[in-house]
């Protein structure tokens, strides 16, 4: 048996928490892990002023468990209708770090996103100034393009021109999936940096269609080639700072993932920072993991790093089938198998 690793405590910077009986569900298991989350504005209706974020906001902090701390970094949900005068007003009411571009119908919750970026160009200018971070889901929505091709072709047509009309934008292409994706980010000007889940770290396409068709493996962007899997563990492994934890963690009950249209979103956070430890084990970069899930995700956002620590051992759990959700179940990222590293 290996050592314990003490690591100062990690932030998640892009999670999906729900709202409601869902919310109490799974924000434990966040809390347990990360001091702070970048929460997700794609709830029904979406969180797009800033009046809604806060309001988001309270009711996060309203679930806390009791005698735990946590900190919910928020975001507006951009449109093309979104004002201008929004901007200022997030600036202005603290704890809003971002903005979160969905292309529209892009993914889960998408439908009101941003049809074309050049809609929002005056937004994204006001953001500039202010300083908040354009989060941006990176894939194109045209039905001619291979689903698989999205993020690539949406780096070459929309985010690079993108970056380039506003120099001093903070941008972070969450979820990054491909080595396109990749080579993007480790080449792009100052102010550009990439998430990077547990899922695009530890599988790749294979795993949708392992024993038959696998509906909790669909998140989007889909799990790549294992190439791309590859280089992205590889390029973690190598410590670059443009690189940070986020696990994208999408809860979805069962009845809306085993469907005959079902979600995108893989549950993670119930193991949270444990499946990344899986993935810098194998890469043998366990040395690597403080600075990616600590460090590199505050510098970014220009905030502190956090002062406590977190002990994971390298001690194998098995994950529970399902979780309670609301009034149905989750099905967690590994259910029923084992995770190599559990928390102290």
């Amino acid at each position: 048996m290996g050592s314990a690793l003490v690591i100062r405590r990690p932030d998640d910077w892009h999670l999906h928490l729900r709202d409601g009986a869902e919310l109490r569900a799974v924000l434990p298991f966040s809390v347990a892990r990360f001091a702070r989350a970048i929460v997700m504005p794609n709830l029904r209706p979406p969180v797009t002023t800033t009046a809604a974020a806060l309001a988001y906001r309270a009711r996060i902090l309203a679930a806390l468990p009791a005698a735990t701390q946590f900190e919910p970094l928020m975001t507006l949900y951009l449109t093309d209708h979104t004002p201008v005068e929004e901007i200022a007003r997030a600036r202005a009411a603290g704890g809003i770090l971002g903005c979160k571009l969905y292309p529209a119908g892009a993914t889960t919750h998408a439908a009101e996103g941003v049809s074309d970026v050049r809609h929002i160009d005056a937004v994204l200018a006001r953001m500039a100034e202010a300083g908040l971070v354009l989060e941006v889901h990176g894939e194109v929505t045209d039905p001619d393009v291979d689903a698989f091709d999205r993020e690539a072709r949406f780096i070459d047509s929309v985010l690079a021109p993108l970056s380039e009309r506003h120099p001093q934008l903070r941008i972070v292409l969450e979820h990054i999936s491909t080595r396109a994706a990749l080579e993007f980010v480790l080449s792009a000007r100052d102010g550009i940096a990439a998430t990077v889940t547990p899922q695009h770290l530890l599988l790749n396409r294979n795993a949708l269609f392992a024993g038959g068709l696998r509906p909790h493996h669909y998140c989007l962007p889909l799990l790549k080639a294992e190439a791309d899997r590859a280089a992205l563990l590889a390029a973690v492994a190598r410590g670059s700072p443009r690189l940070f934890l986020g696990t994208d963690s999408a809860p979805h009950a069962r009845a809306d993932k085993e469907s005959g249209c079902g979600c995108a979103g893989i549950f993670s956070a119930h193991a949270g920072i444990e499946l990344y430890a899986e993935a810098f084990a194998l890469a043998g970069a366990l040395e690597r993991l403080e600075a990616f899930a600590s460090f590199h995700g505050p510098d970014f956002y220009g905030l502190p790093r956090n002062r406590d620590t977190l002990t994971l051992l390298p001690e194998a759990w098995e994950v529970p089938a399902h979780y309670a959700f609301g009034a149905g179940e989750l099905v967690p990222l590994r259910a029923g198998e084992r995770i190599g590293w559990r928390l102290a």
